[in-house]
């Protein structure tokens, strides 16, 4: 399996911004349909936006097309980005990326996440 390693997240006030890096490695992340995920306390793991292997398609759910986030993926670095505006408290959570669940099985093995909280 591939390793993921994420970044970017901290403590942010209301209306800020951040972007999250995933950084991958043994796998090619253009190989795969890759999504970031987000798992508020004492709620399920959920996917915030995912992007198709060769770019093409993007999804956002609702509360990241709402904030315009926008998610990227940077072959050559073989990194994924998420850039998130407009914050509200809602986003506070553990942020995540792996493979897109609803299209293929976990290619990578977790990484540590980063941490996102915003005050308000």
């Amino acid at each position: 399996q591939g390793q993921l390693d994420e970044s970017g997240g901290g403590l942010v006030q209301a209306g800020g911004s951040l972007r999250l890096s995933c950084a991958a490695s043994g796998r090619n992340i253009s190989d795969y349909n890759m999504a970031l995920y987000r798992q508020a306390p004492w709620k399920e793991r959920e996917i915030v936006a995912s992007i198709s292997w060769g770019g093409a398609n993007i999804n956002l759910a609702t509360y990241a097309v709402k904030h315009r986030f926008t998610i990227i993926s940077d072959n050559y670095k073989n990194t994924l980005y998420l850039q998130m505006n407009s914050l509200d408290p809602e986003a506070t959570a553990m942020y995540s990326c792996n493979s897109d669940h609803h299209s293929c099985p976990y290619y990578f093995s977790w990484g540590p996440g980063t941490q996102v909280t915003v005050s308000s």
